[in-house]
């Protein structure tokens, strides 16, 4: 028979740190690239697909609330930046809308 209890000198497991301002960078330089990449294809008179994009903005806005104050007034320079993409990305599809 298992023993499945813990021996009571074993510690807890460590939790890896962590890094929620380096997660939202991360994930925010994807849609930067995802934007641009879309935007190239409008401009370029390629239909383009963005039904995922509102669910990745989203998760992105979400990371970004979750921040302490301090790390998220940091943030706000990221979620800017894709904003001004995301506008020109929009201004490209009507551009190209039949």
């Amino acid at each position: 028979m298992m023993n499945l209890t813990a021996p009571d000198d074993l510690e807890l497991w460590p939790q890896p740190a962590h890094d929620a301002v380096g997660e939202l960078a991360s994930l925010s330089k994807t849609l930067h690239d995802t934007v641009n990449l879309a935007a190239g294809l409008a401009a370029g008179g390629r239909r383009v697909d963005v039904t995922g994009l509102e669910r990745s903005v989203g998760l992105l806005c979400a990371k970004a609330l979750d921040l302490p104050p301090r790390e998220g007034r940091t943030a706000c320079a990221l979620l800017f930046s894709l904003l001004g993409r995301i506008d020109a990305l929009g201004v490209a599809l009507r551009a190209t809308d039949p």
